[in-house]
Formats: C-alpha cells, structure tokens, sequence
C-alpha cells in the first residue's frame, strides 16, 4: 500500500489521540484461528445500474485444530440469498444468523482439523449501501468501487475494482477477512464483453455469452490473504512485458498506451534486481499492475495484480521531466515478497509489510540511479517521519491503537523503512540480504511477527539484536542530537561531544561512524553512543579539516551540528554523499552575506545530483544585488544545457526575474518546451518581459490540454486578464488532475479565479471543481483541511461576492462551504 500523496500522509497522524481514549487499552492480539481458509472459489456478475455485485462463493475450509460445529465469516452489508454445505453436487441448508457484518454459521456435525469442508454461500453485495470509514492512506473502506457506472460522466470511463486492505474485500465475498488467513482462490467475472478483466493468478479461460457478456476465469495455485484478492474491469489498454517467460502487463486507459513502457516499463528489471539481492525468485505466475479513476489511496500490492492511482498515468510532456511515481511502481512491486509471500499475522506488526516496501524504493533508486538518488530518498522519509510531532510517541510494532487503520502511518511507513537502512548498515549487506532470504523461505506463504525476523537475524549473524528490536521496533522516538567540538591544539586532541537532547526518558544506543579529516585524507573510527552525554577523542598533527558525525549518514535523528562554514565548506567538497552536500547548502543558504558562502552556492549550483542543484536554486536570495550578480551565468547555462528538464525549469524561472529583454528569445523559444515544468516557467518570464506575446502564446497554447507547470502559468495569464473566455479551460484543467501535491497547491490560484467571474453558471461549474477536490480528501483530514480551504479561501471569497451584490454566486458558494 502506497500512501495517496505527501500533504495527505503528512496530515495522516492524528495528533489527538491520547491515553484518555478508552480503545489504546485494548491489545490488539493476532487474530484467533478457529477455522482456516484453504480454497475460495467465487463467480460473480455486476449490476451496473445498481452498482450491486451478485455472487456465489464455496469456501472451503478446515477446523485449525479444536473440533468445531461452527464457522464466522465475515460479509459486510450483503443480502444473503442462501447458505449451504456443499458436497459432490449437492448443497445442504445450514443455519445461519446475519448480523449485517458477520455470518454465525452452524455446521452439519463436528469437524476435526483432518476434515476439509465447502459452505456454498449466495450472496448480493451492496457496497454504496455500507457505510465504512477508510483511514490517511485509505480513504474509503467499502471493498468494491463502481466508477461512473452508467457512464453519465462524459470524461470519465467506466470502470470497477476492489480495495481489500485492511479488512473490506468481505464486503463483496463473505471470507475470514484477516491478514493472518492465507487459501488459493478462483474468480469468474462476467461482465460487457467490450471490457478487460485483471484479477490474481492467471488468466484460464474466456467465454463469450449470448448476451453480450463474457466470463473470465482467473486462478491462483499458491495461497495468499484474502485481503489482497483482487478484481478489475474497464476499458483498458493492455501493454505486454515479460520476466523469465513470466507475463508483465501494464493496464493503462487507452489514452496512455504509446506512453505506458516509459512508467511501467522498469518493472522487469526492478523484479530481476529484487529477486537477485533476495535470493528468491518472483515467486507468482504473473505480474500485472493497473490504474483506477478515484482510487482510494495511492496504490495497493494485490498479489500479482497491483493497483495504481491514475495519477500515474503521466502524459508524455510529463514525463520529460521523470517518472514521478517511479518509487510507486518499485514499493508495490517489493511487497509481492514482503506482504503477499510472507504476510504480517496481524495488523500491530504491519512494520513487516509496509517497512520493507518503503524501504525497497531506496534500495532501487541506490541501484538504478546512484547513490545520491537512494540516499536522498532515505532522507525524505526521514522528513515525512519527523514532520508531525506525534510520531516520536508511537511504537513500530503497537499492540495498542484506537483503530487498525491508524497504523498505516509515517511511524510504520518512513521511520519503519530507516529502521531497516540502518540495520542494513549495521549487520553489512551480505548478512543482512542473507538474513531476509531466511525470513522469505521460512515464512513463504505463511504469517510472520517482528520477532520472527529478529530471529532470522541472529541465526545468520550470531548476535543477540534484542537490544536492536526493543529499541526500534517496540519502542518510540528517535535521537535528537547535540554535537559539538573542541580542539586542544597544544596537546594536539580534538574532542568530539554528542549530546542526547530529546528529553525522552530514554538514550538511545547508536553504534555510528566518525569520520576525521586531516591534509585531506579521512580516517574513520568506528564508535557507540549510550550515554546522555558521549565524549570521543581522537589526536591530530594538524587541526582537522572536518570531523564528520555518522559519516554514513544513516541515523534516524535531529541534530544540531555545531560545525564552522569553513567546515561546512570543505564537508561539500570532501566527504561527498547527498547529505553530507545538503547540509552544507543549506548552511551557507542561511549566511549568503558571507563571501565564502556565496562561492559555495555558485558550486552547488552545479552539483553533480539534480535535486541539489535545485535545492541551491531555491534558496537564492534574488533579491540581493550579489547573489543576482553570482547567480546570473550559471542560470543562463543551466536554463539550456542542464540535462534535467527540472533544474532547466528553475534557472529560467529565476532568470525571468532579471526582467532583461535579452532573455526574451530564449523565453519564447522554451515556452514550446516538450516539458510542462519548462515551458510554463517560460511562459511566466515571458510575461514579466512581454505580457501580449505571453497572452497570445497562453491562447494557442490552450488549444490542447495543458498540466502542471504550464496550466498554472496559463492560468496565471488569463485569471490576470481576465479573460472570461479561457475560464472554462482553467476549470476543466484543474477538474482533471488527480489528487496530488501539485493540486493541493494550485487550490488557492484557482480559487482566486472565483473572484474574476461574473458568469453565474461557470462559476458554480468552477466551484463545483474545488468542491469535488475538497470531498476526496481522505476522511482522516476531511474536517481539518477542509476548514483550511474553507476558512481562509471559500468563506472570504463568499464574502466578497456579497460585498460586490452577486448574491446568487454568494448563495451558491455558501451552499457548498459546510
């Protein structure tokens, strides 16, 4: 499961929950085993016009090992037509009672664990009938989605698919729906012939009905939880990939096929590479991965059929600048292993799931771009971890929490993921993949806990990690480190002081590097922290260079670093990884009146990795008469000749502020750019310099659609012209773009149009478009962000129109704020 987007994860933590709540004194124990799945085999139909599912299921099961003379499914919302034991050909009436959520079945006689037994079960689900609340990385929890099913949304296709995880696919079969439950499965979906399936396992068989419809027959041989089986249907575009002869396939709208292979296209060898450095073979039949309209979180690893948000699906001007949900398509891809082979046996201990798919996509991106790419994915997860101030309190592995869904958060995703990077580090590489290939063959189809993979640690390494696991995983916080530096020159000792500042009751044991740099060769000592307060010594010829703290850069912490900029400096140029670099932009950023630090931003300017040339960009004070004097050359190179189109979009962005007629040429010329980035920041300059031609060009360019980048500046453009004409444009743009960052941010904009808008029926299409953006936030932050966008843009808006007497826009604005 991927989270839906980095400002919805970032408010995902609810910060309110305290030990007063009655619910975190419940444990949360691993689900009880009574009966055990072993086969489900399910045929089903679709209502379109109903949005009802009508299906028959024969579940086949056994006692787990007390005799038993009853069976607990779960089935959510469902109209139960019939219930019966099925043997041979023949179907027994059971009793049963239907509480609305659970099925209390009573059996024919008394199983023992030695006797397998089929309940037939007739059924209709109503999932727009069942009222469910999802959590921050899922929003939604009614198992079955009828997307725009009659087809009366004329820009959107029709479509169906299912969202299991945590426990919502009982809402359209009746199963044990616990992550601890694993059986083989067969689905028969029949549905308009004109549509493609995708469902778990393989493909069998297809059968054309009289009635226009077709049956498809999926089977899966190998077991997994119910929780991940998975159907979908729509009009799509099939794209064919392959692994070792095993089927990869791209689903995308057909819209999207020419460009398919370049978002999905890594995924063959993305599996090669994770079967390598596991030593497990992709241990399914095939492998194939899809996109929803209105998916209810960012993307889910249903085993061997993974579902995508549809904001993947990047049209080709996009991907100039990257693919940016690459590390979407390598996080499911990683779970097919961690999550669907060997499964958490309860949702306290998701860390075995989510941890390791998080932590995957630092693993692939070290591996197929470089190490600054995996280090500097680390380090955002570091940010999304520490970005709400609730985190430090919850555990990994919680035994305790108000709701399962509350722990898909950033304490099991980010702080999960750096948990396993630095015990990566600490173990070394070949002990640790050869300790995750133990805990991969022991737990192959089967459940797990944290401590089975501790266990599986130490049988490799020979150590005792219980400090390690009752550290991090079921215990809170991080480090918050204070680091400072003394220098006894006459005695020729530098002393290096880590403090422990974070106030926590607790001290953390941190094994780390420390790197001394002296006439420019680096000595390294490893060392360990325990105390509230560490003193470390090393002895010198000459005042070090640099002493760098975790010179690996691995440790989950805050710290403040109380180096001098000429350390900083010379830590740019000589210690050399992502974050060694970061720190020392971001240091001289704050003292750009120093000579020396303005050198060492014109350097960074140009820094070998992308994101830190932007991140340098960023943080010039363009309004100071040195650094535009500095900057100048190095944006004019970087604005043609940087191989990234994202750095290129930013030097001319900084460049338009320059205001030179000089710049025009090129501002027209990449205003046409194949990239949005690029040309939307051009056409922003250009306007700045030649507000008629950067009009003229914003009307041809609004013949064709327009995103990102580009639809801003454009919208920028005409919202300042006010030119009612190019309105609908804007709003149909922005209707368009999924849930992202990029249109959280682009909300106040668009809600500045409102104020432009004198037409009564596009402004209430205008703000119907901000309303339906505003009611897919997920329920966990509806309310909170919902008042931010209320309160600080829809309400001021309202008010304004019933200052300027356009009481109907006024009244229907109103209509719509609560």
């Amino acid at each position: 499961m991927f989270c839906i987007s980095q400002f919805l994860t970032l408010l995902a933590q609810d910060s309110t929950l305290t030990s007063k709540d009655p619910a975190l004194s419940v444990y949360r124990a691993a689900y009880p085993h009574i009966n055990d799945l072993v086969h489900t085999k399910l045929d089903v139909r679709f209502d379109y016009a109903k949005s009802y599912l009508y299906g028959k299921a024969w579940i086949t099961l056994k006692p787990h090992f007390y005799p038993t003379d009853s069976l607990t499914l779960d089935a959510k919302g469902m109209d139960i037509k019939e219930i019966s034991l099925f043997k041979g050909n023949q179907r027994s009436p059971l009793k049963y009672i239907n509480d609305g959520t659970t099925l209390r079945i009573h059996l024919d006689k008394t199983y023992r664990y030695t006797e397998n037994y089929t309940i037939y079960v007739d059924y209709t689900s109503k999932p727009n009938e069942l009222r469910a609340q999802g959590s921050a990385a899922i929003t939604d929890a009614k198992g079955l989605y009828f997307i725009n099913p009659l087809g009366t949304d004329k820009n959107k296709p029709t479509q169906i698919w299912t969202q299991g995880e945590t426990e919502s696919n009982s809402a359209w079969f009746p199963t044990i729906d616990k992550p601890d439950q694993k059986c083989t499965e067969e689905i028969m979906m029949t549905v308009p012939s004109k549509y493609v399936t995708l469902s778990n396992g393989k493909l069998v068989s297809q059968t054309k009905n009289a009635d226009g419809t077709r049956t498809d027959y999926w089977k899966m041989d190998l077991p997994h939880s119910p929780y991940l089986f998975f159907m979908g249907v729509g009009d799509y575009a099939i794209i064919h990939d392959s692994y070792k002869g095993k089927d990869v396939n791209y689903y995308v709208e057909k819209e999207y096929a020419p460009v398919a292979r370049r978002i999905f296209g890594l995924t063959p060898e993305m599996i090669a590479f994770y079967s390598r450095i596991l030593g497990v073979d992709f241990p399914w039949v095939k492998y194939s991965q899809i996109t929803g309209r209105d998916y209810v979180s960012g993307a889910m690893e249903n085993t061997t059929a993974t579902l995508h948000t549809d904001a993947l699906q990047q049209d080709a001007r996009q991907l100039a600048d990257g693919n940016k949900y690459e590390d979407y398509v390598a996080h499911e891809l990683f779970h097919q292993w961690f999550g669907d082979l060997a499964t958490t046996e309860s949702w306290s201990n998701l860390t075995l799931n989510e941890s390791f798919a998080n932590f995957s996509e630092t693993l692939w991106f070290t591996f197929k771009h470089g190490k600054d790419a995996g280090d500097a994915t680390n380090f955002h997860d570091i940010e999304k971890y520490l970005a709400d101030p609730s985190n430090p309190s919850k555990n990994l592995v919680r035994f305790y929490y108000t709701d399962r869904e509350d722990m898909f958060d950033m304490v099991t995703y980010s702080k999960g993921g750096r948990i396993l990077n630095m015990l990566k580090n600490y173990v070394g590489d070949s002990a640790f993949f050869k300790s995750l290939n133990l805990y991969l063959t022991n737990f192959k189809f089967k459940n797990a806990e944290a401590q089975n993979l501790r266990i599986a640690f130490e049988q490799v390494t020979g150590q005792d990690l219980n400090w390690y696991w009752n550290q991090w995983y079921y215990g809170s916080g991080h480090p918050v480190f204070d680091i400072s530096y003394q220098y006894d020159d006459a005695k020729k000792t530098a002393r290096v002081i880590i403090n422990q500042v974070q106030h926590t009751g607790k001290i953390f044991r941190i094994p780390m590097a420390i790197d001394v740099y002296e006439n420019g060769a680096k000595k390294r000592y490893p060392v360990w922290l325990g105390k509230e307060s560490d003193s470390f010594y090393f002895s010198y010829n000459k005042r070090p260079d640099l002493i760098n703290v975790d010179g690996d850069k691995i440790i989950l912490c805050q710290k403040t670093d109380n180096k001098t900029l000429d350390n900083f400096i010379y830590q740019y140029k000589h210690a050399a990884l992502y974050l060694d670099r970061r720190e020392a932009i971001e240091y001289c950023a704050e003292h750009q009146d120093d000579p020396a630090a303005r050198a060492l931003l014109k350097q960074a300017m140009k820094d070998p990795y992308f994101e830190l040339r932007n991140l340098t960009l960023n943080a010039l004070q363009m309004d100071s008469a040195d650094i535009k004097t500095m900057a100048e050359p190095v944006l004019l190179d970087l604005s043609t000749n940087d191989p990234d189109r994202t750095v290129q979009a930013t030097a001319i962005g900084l460049l338009g502020n320059y205001k030179k007629a000089e710049y025009k040429n090129l501002f027209v010329k990449k205003a046409t750019d194949s990239s949005y980035s690029v040309a939307g920041n051009a056409l922003t300059a250009l306007s700045f310099l030649d507000e008629e031609q950067a009009t003229q060009l914003a009307n041809e360019f609004s013949k064709h659609p327009a995103k990102g980048d580009l639809l801003i500046a454009m919208a920028g453009i005409f919202i300042k012209n006010g030119d009612e004409t190019k309105f609908d444009f804007i709003i149909d743009g922005y209707d368009k773009m999924p849930i992202s960052q990029e249109k959280f941010d682009m909300f106040p904009q668009f809600a500045s149009l409102l104020l432009k808008m004198n037409n009564t029926q596009q402004f209430d299409n205008a703000v119907d478009a901000l309303v339906r953006f505003r009611e897919s936030i997920p329920s966990g932050q509806k309310a909170e962000l919902s008042k931010l966008l209320n309160d600080n843009f829809l309400k001021p808006i309202a008010e304004r129109k019933d200052a300027d007497g356009l009481k109907d826009q006024a009244a229907y604005l109103k209509s719509k704020i609560n």
